[in-house]
């Protein structure tokens, strides 16, 4: 345990060092979310004109309801990728060569890409994330039905999010090349989870393909948790299906990381392929 732990301390530490070279970088962690729901909202707006729109959706009728529901979209978006993003800064030190010197050590694999997510999730989300709350407690759009609810939002939120980031993490265990990860997880990933549209809008294919991701689920516990007051009951079977999901995607990412190391050992080096 204390290994594990010591793992988790030095990745932190390295990826306080890579992301924070500069004050401008701790700025931009609050202007590009902040510009993304400034984004969404005036996106949105023309639409919540349109003739029989608060009857479909009420929420259109209350400016302030809306803007939280966009801004529990965009936290929670945050959260998950910068894990994406954190899986990318991974990939260099693949190509660096210094995730092969990391392997030739007895550190814990799973600890490892565990640690270097939940660093990354911690340094990119923590400004907006107070930001967030701390605009809606002003706003007064904050409904929760008791204090251990904040518990559970950030529960369903960091969990979930360092599951996510983990299995990323693994893949680049197969491939140096992470590229890809901003194609097929930034605009695609905010769609099918319901970031800023309601799942009731999307087709069903959509809302099948989203629950694949536990992004959609932390957001429907976050949205539930503060803005409708509803309790832990309440919300129970999307706090079973996101639990299911985060085992899921640990299992899946030890498999992954013994599978790739083997392969690694088999046929070169971690820089090679």
């Amino acid at each position: 345990m204390s290994a594990a732990w010591r793992v988790v301390v030095a990745e932190a530490f390295k990826q306080h060092r890579r992301i924070f070279g500069t004050k401008l970088v701790v700025f931009s962690m609050l202007v590009w979310p902040v510009l993304t729901l400034a984004t969404a909202y005036y996106t949105i707006l023309p639409v919540t004109a349109a003739p029989g729109a608060a009857a479909r959706w009420p929420l259109v009728a209350d400016p302030q309801r809306l803007a939280a529901f966009l801004a529990a979209g965009a936290l929670a978006y945050t959260f998950f990728f910068s894990l994406v993003q954190s899986a990318w800064h991974f990939s260099f030190e693949r190509v660096s060569g210094t995730l092969e010197a990391i392997f030739l050590t007895p550190a814990s694999r799973l600890a490892l890409v565990i640690a270097n997510g939940s660093g990354a999730l911690v340094q990119n989300a923590w400004l907006f994330g107070a930001f967030a709350v701390a605009a809606a407690t002003a706003t007064g759009t904050l409904h929760v039905a008791h204090p251990g609810m904040y518990l559970v939002a950030l529960a369903a939120l960091l969990v979930p999010a360092i599951a996510w980031g983990a299995f990323l993490n693994s893949l680049l265990m197969f491939s140096r090349d992470s590229a890809f990860l901003y194609t097929l997880l930034d605009d695609p990933l905010w769609f099918v989870a319901g970031v800023r549209l309601p799942l009731f809008a999307l087709p069903l294919w959509v809302k099948a393909i989203g629950l694949a991701f536990p992004l959609t689920t932390s957001l429907a516990i976050l949205r539930g948790a503060l803005l409708d007051a509803r309790d832990a009951s309440d919300l129970g079977g999307e706090l079973a299906l996101l639990a299911a999901l985060s085992v899921v995607l640990l299992a899946l990412t030890a498999v992954t990381l013994r599978i790739g190391e083997r392969h690694a050992q088999k046929t070169g080096s971690l820089q090679l392929f």
